[in-house]
């Protein structure tokens, strides 16, 4: 049952109580005959229309529908009977102000944040990372849950960003540590592992035998960011810069540059280490 607004009868309300056991569904009780009815049917229409495939409006013209009026016990008119999961589960019978029609299918719809998380989802599963991080980013702004940081840190492992798929993963409390979390974890420990790599290891002992090769300092960065460790790259490079924004010939300086960009206007790992580049310049 695609559509946001039907008509329910007898025929179709077996479809329509399934229905509800995958998104809440809404039995407006009509009739042309009761004036008081048209208010509610309205704002139920125009909440269907704004919130398409969040609910579907059933309407019962209790003029036609007597026999399925008669099932559900209707008294009064208008009745908003909302199912969910199979069940009748709220609703109220006669007029009401339309803040209260907002608020009982508030009570039933997803959240916005639910909402960005489910198109987050798909478009990870369409390959589309970054648009998929800058959507859970936004629902976090709205609610810390665990499932937005562990698809954030499903996002951040697809872009070989290990460092921000482990914070994203310490955010998540012990009691929401469950199989998908464990697996999450496995595969930032293999990401590390494979982001350890040999060239790294090499430049990390030249530098520690030479400290003031800023040459050195860049190769490592961008070995860094190669491996995905970004904030580990930018981190290197702004400690030369600190001391001089010119070193290792302006190289320092470009390559951090770089990465800042390529991680994005709105990630807040390339925006923490943009403001820290402004405070030296300015």
């Amino acid at each position: 049952m695609q559509a946001s607004i039907i008509d329910a009868n007898a025929q179709n309300i077996q479809q329509l109580v399934e229905t509800s056991a995958t998104q809440p569904v809404v039995l407006n009780f009509h009739s042309a005959q009761a004036p008081e009815c048209q208010p509610i049917t309205q704002k139920l229409m125009a909440m269907a229309s704004e919130r398409a495939g969040q609910f579907v409006l059933a309407n019962v013209d209790c003029d036609t529908q007597m026999e399925l009026a008669g099932y559900f016990r209707i008294q009064a008119l208008p009745t908003v009977l909302v199912l969910n999961q199979g069940q009748t589960v709220d609703g109220f019978a006669g007029p009401q102000p339309e803040a209260m029609v907002e608020q009982l299918l508030e009570k039933y719809l997803p959240k916005l944040w639910q909402l960005k998380l489910n198109n987050a989802k798909e478009l990870l599963d369409q390959g589309e990372t970054s648009e998929a991080v800058s959507l859970l980013r936004e629902a976090l702004q709205l609610q810390q849950d665990a499932s937005v940081y562990k698809a954030l840190a499903k996002a951040y492992l697809a872009m070989k960003r290990s460092d921000d798929a482990e914070e994203a993963l310490g955010h998540i409390k012990l009691e929401d540590q469950d199989g998908e979390y464990a697996s999450l974890m496995a595969e930032l420990e293999l990401a590390q592992q494979a982001a350890d790599t040999p060239e790294i290891r090499d430049l990390q002992t030249a530098i520690k035998s030479q400290p003031n090769n800023t040459n050195l300092v860049v190769e490592l960065a961008v070995a860094l960011n190669q491996a995905g460790r970004q904030q580990e790259a930018l981190e290197a490079l702004f400690a030369l810069l600190r001391s001089d924004l010119t070193a290792a010939d302006g190289e320092a300086r470009r390559v951090f540059l770089d990465i800042v960009n390529a991680l994005g206007q709105t990630d807040p790992t390339a925006n923490n280490f943009r403001r820290k580049l402004y405070s030296l310049l300015y």
